[in-house]
């Protein structure tokens, strides 16, 4: 009939109940959106259980990865087992030749001696290290042949020797090239270093002294710092030849040098006592070896 509303169309249900076609489209979409949602938690489901796969398999396999890695650490060094880098500990020993430096080479043309060190390494490669250092130089020297007293005369002469020297020890860090078949290093101390000028007798057959005197002394702060290079040799324990060259910064110092002690007529002697900076650029040559 015209002018009344038209009735919703209606459809046959497969299960056999009549629905109105709104009806069919929402339970289409309601049945889409669902498929969706399940085909969704499948996905996440299946992704966890990858993830978790993984996880399980990386636990598994990490072990023996760092195992690999250190047992293949042990076997490099088992192969390359020469030079200084293994043993914590390093101890070494140079002869030295001095050479003053400012206004102290104005009284002492040069200087004979030697040093020794010890080090320990502060991380397994040994690039980082702190260590402590000592050693001696003598800078001048006389021997004079006299009587062994003023009443027995010239009947028994000995030799009356002078020497001049320096004696210090400092501490402090030294940085080292790990590896390789020339190693640089650099290092630095603080400490201290004592002048003194000492007389001794002794037969001229017989060179052990049997009396001697300190003549003159003095102590002052003292750093230095330098570097060198370390080339290694033998297996057994990790030796190198150390060849390097050090600067001395001495302080102002009071000391004696070869000539300054003036022996009087009356039995006294004169000292001509020195007084100033004291630097020293000391050349080495020595060897070093590892502890353990």
């Amino acid at each position: 009939m015209q002018g009344s509303a038209a009735l919703p169309q209606r459809v046959k249900h497969r299960r056999g109940t009549w629905r109105t076609r709104g009806s069919v489209k929402r339970a289409c979409n309601e049945c889409t959106r669902r498929s969706v949602e399940r085909q969704g938690n499948e996905i996440e489901e299946r992704m966890q259980r990858y993830i978790r796969a993984g996880m399980l398999l990386s636990l598994a396999v990490m072990p023996a990865t760092l195992s690999a890695q250190v047992f293949s650490v042990d076997r490099d060094e088992q192969r390359a087992p020469t030079g200084p880098r293994r043993s914590p500990i390093t101890a070494g020993g140079a002869f030295t030749y001095g050479v003053p430096q400012g206004d102290f080479r104005l009284n002492v043309e040069r200087g004979f001696g030697g040093d020794g060190n010890i080090h320990y390494k502060l991380d397994r490669a040994g690039v980082f290290g702190i260590g402590a250092e000592a050693g001696f130089l003598t800078y001048g020297r006389e021997t004079q042949r006299v009587p062994l007293s003023s009443t027995i005369g010239g009947r028994i002469n000995v030799d009356l020797t002078t020497s001049n020297n320096i004696f210090w020890m400092g501490v402090g860090p030294q940085l080292t090239a790990p590896s390789g078949p020339i190693r640089p290093y650099v290092n630095g101390t603080a400490g201290f270093a004592v002048f003194w000028t000492q007389s001794s007798v002794s037969g001229r057959f017989d060179d052990e002294e049997f009396a001697s005197t300190n003549n003159y002394d003095d102590a002052t702060f003292a750093w230095t710092g330098g570097g060198g290079i370390l080339i290694p040799v033998g297996t057994t324990k990790q030796g190198a030849i150390d060849i390097g060259v050090r600067y001395h910064g001495n302080g102002n110092t009071r000391y004696l040098r070869k000539g300054d002690i003036i022996d009087l007529p009356n039995g006294n002697v004169q000292l001509n006592i020195k007084e100033g900076e004291t630097p020293i650029l000391m050349w080495r040559l020595g060897f070093k070896w590892g502890l353990f």
